[in-house]
């Protein structure tokens, strides 16, 4: 009875083998994008990529491709995998943009770096960069609709930064490097918060033991 239920299982583990790297192809656009949305509601996001490999390789342009890539962009996003989302919306911008989306492709973009923004002291080039990808959007697009949004997102980038420098800050001032020290009060002082009645954000008990400075 034993050796019966060990076949059983074998035959079963094989079967689901076979199942799970049978590789799809020769599918219709309609077909791709069905297995790609099961994919995610399976919460096989590896499985997903590979299949949109499988349509964009086989559907150059179809027009089911940039439905596809916002789902996408958006499925990496809210798994906070913030890289492969900028993959997918630069394939969106390549295949798909035009003068009427790319600023909310933009957007999107910003979106992803800003909600990819957690630690200011682990993220310091990330929170530079989307400042100047802000800064530079609100130049290009200054009657675009995301305008609110972007804003909101770059007040809440010089917050951190101002966080972050006064921080800095007072590390200089307690291991007594003055020079340093000023450097950085000079730049609080002009921030536009300094003088604000502010709460200090606070870092969890197991995270301030290793961050505080």
């Amino acid at each position: 009875m034993k050796i019966t239920y060990l076949l059983i299982f074998l035959f079963l583990f094989s079967a689901c083998s076979v199942k799970d790297t049978e590789e799809l192809y020769n599918l219709s656009a309609t077909q791709w994008y069905k297995q790609i949305i099961q994919d995610l509601q399976d919460r096989d996001l590896e499985s997903a990529d590979t299949h949109y490999n499988g349509m964009a390789s086989e559907h150059i342009a179809d027009p089911l491709l940039e439905t596809t890539l916002i789902i996408l962009a958006q499925a990496h996003m809210d798994e906070e995998e913030y890289q492969l989302a900028d993959f997918y919306l630069e394939e969106y911008n390549k295949k798909f943009g035009t003068s009427r989306n790319v600023d909310y492709i933009r957007y999107f973009k910003i979106k992803a770096k800003f909600d990819a923004f957690g630690v200011p002291n682990r993220n310091q080039s990330l929170m530079l960069e989307s400042k100047n990808e802000i800064d530079s959007f609100l130049k290009d697009y200054p009657d675009t609709e995301f305008k609110p949004l972007v804003q909101t997102m770059l007040m809440k980038f010089n917050l951190a930064e101002f966080y972050l420098n006064e921080s800095i800050a007072d590390l200089y001032k307690r291991t007594d490097r003055e020079e340093s020290y000023e450097i950085y009060q000079q730049r609080l002082m002009q921030s536009e918060f300094h003088d604000e009645e502010m709460i200090k954000p606070e870092l969890p008990w197991y995270r301030a033991i290793f961050e505080t400075f």
